[in-house]
């Protein structure tokens, strides 16, 4: 009886299971053959060959082709600051927000929450005149206020949703034992909250890194763009490059795959605890 309870619960996860292969497949597959293609001569990908020598010549001609390891260094500094400016600001706006009742709290969520429906290309004009009127255009350190001010909905979220599970005894007790406000956020608060600011963390690199729009248009000469712009110089005379084409591809989108893979799952841990209250 229980053999056969078994056999029919196996068959009913049989449309599930494939249904998640198929998934994984279609998400992996485009990812693989760029990769692999990263190593083919141009005559390989086109005919679609499956076989041949790798080619390394691909990265090189890449580097040649566009400045990346220029791009890089940017994209290092920008999304780095971007994350800590981001979620330096937003925990402790967030924990207000979390813990504290008063007046216009409901509205200045709501503020927070249209941050998630307005398009970036809807900003683009404001925000190249603002930067511009800033005097920062062409400089990393307007690209760092546009990320960070962006990933503000997100992070405020994530992590405002974490900090109402936290019991109000843990606070309470250390405002008993003498402890501030700002000590308690500090020490107290801020230990429980890793997987909520490896999430939010998480999340702003994935932003800042893959982040192409804003980068092309707030910037225009090597000494601030970052590394996904790179891929703009494979246009035009360089399109028919495919092979440092996709080794460029391979370079920008690998760092993000990796980064997610090994903090897949504080980003789910942290997802998890935000949704039971909010």
């Amino acid at each position: 009886m229980k053999l056969s309870f078994r056999i029919k619960r196996g068959l009913l996860n049989v449309p599930v299971f494939v249904f998640l292969i198929l998934l994984v497949a279609v998400s992996v597959a485009p990812f693989l053959w760029v990769a692999m293609s990263s190593f083919k001569t141009n005559r390989e990908i086109l005919t679609f060959s499956m076989g041949g020598a790798f080619h390394i010549r691909n990265y090189t001609n890449a580097f040649k082709i566009a400045p990346i390891a220029r791009y890089f260094v940017n994209s290092v500094v920008v999304t780095g600051l971007g994350i800590v400016l981001n979620l330096v600001i937003m925990s402790m706006a967030a924990y207000v927000l979390a813990r504290f009742e008063f007046r216009y709290r409901k509205l200045i969520r709501s503020i927070f929450a249209l941050g998630l429906l307005i398009p970036g290309a809807a900003l683009l004009l404001p925000l190249f005149m603002s930067v511009k009127a800033m005097g920062l255009y062409d400089t990393l350190g307007g690209l760092i206020l546009v990320y960070t001010a962006f990933g503000i909905p997100t992070s405020v979220f994530i992590m405002s949703s974490y900090f109402l599970t936290i019991p109000k005894a843990l606070e309470e007790s250390a405002y008993i034992d003498g402890s501030g406000f700002l000590r308690t956020f500090v020490v107290i608060i801020l230990p429980i909250a890793r997987p909520a600011f490896a999430t939010a963390g998480i999340m702003q690199f994935l932003q800042c890194w893959n982040e192409f729009q804003f980068a092309l248009t707030l910037t225009t000469g090597h000494a601030s763009r970052t590394l996904p712009v790179a891929l703009y110089y494979f246009k035009s005379a360089f399109a028919s490059d495919y092979g440092a084409m996709f080794a460029a591809i391979v370079m920008v989108s690998l760092p993000s795959v990796i980064v997610y893979i090994l903090a897949q799952k504080q980003i789910v841990s942290g997802l998890a605890a935000g949704a039971v209250k909010g």
